[in-house]
């Protein structure tokens, strides 16, 4: 073999482990992806799991608040 032909089978040899690198790097970015949607989808259900307890609270201390103003406007008429 000839040194040209050499140097052509190295850069196609460069070319191929690059076009590997590049491939494995994109399926390494889409798993990434994956993996932040995913992480994405169980934040939205854990709020989506808080939201009736935040308004279980709120009505509870809804009844609480009312429960102090009559208190507090008894206190003062008198």
């Amino acid at each position: 073999m000839t040194v040209t032909a050499w140097i052509v089978l190295a850069v196609v040899a460069a070319l191929v482990v690059w076009a590997i690198a590049v491939y494995n790097r994109l399926v390494q970015l889409r798993n990434r992806i994956a993996n932040a949607f995913g992480q994405i989808d169980v934040q939205l259900k854990r709020r989506y799991d808080l939201v009736p307890n935040l308004v279980e609270v709120a009505r509870g201390y809804l009844a609480h608040e009312a429960a102090t103003l009559e208190a507090v406007i008894q206190a003062r008429s008198l």
